[in-house]
């Protein structure tokens, strides 16, 4: 089983660069934790929410980062509050299908 945890921000006009330069600085100590798979930033084309959605081996490996010493340090250095027009919102899936890749050969 992958589980995918989406949280999808509100970023506050005016605060989408700051917002975007703190993911691209980060330091993914996320990726050392057990069941890590991977995570995207996802940029809004219209609306004002972006979407950081990450990978997990199980829901028991995504429980235990959350209850970790690098779960603390990564949310530490949050924007301020007007940085946001409102709470985020964390949504949790199990995916059940997928498709191949795509071929790379002509």
């Amino acid at each position: 089983m992958v589980l995918v945890v989406s949280n999808r921000i509100p970023v506050a006009k005016g605060w989408e660069e700051d917002f975007e330069r703190r993911w691209k600085q980060r330091k993914w100590s996320i990726a050392q934790s057990p069941g890590f798979i991977r995570t995207e930033v996802l940029r809004p084309m219209k609306a004002d929410h972006y979407v950081v959605m990450t990978y997990w081996r199980s829901k028991e490996d995504f429980e235990r980062w959350t209850e970790s010493q690098a779960f603390m340090e990564a949310h530490a250095n949050t924007p301020p509050k007007e940085a946001f027009t409102g709470p985020s919102k964390l949504e949790v899936h199990e995916v059940i299908a997928e498709s191949p890749a795509a071929s790379s050969s002509g």
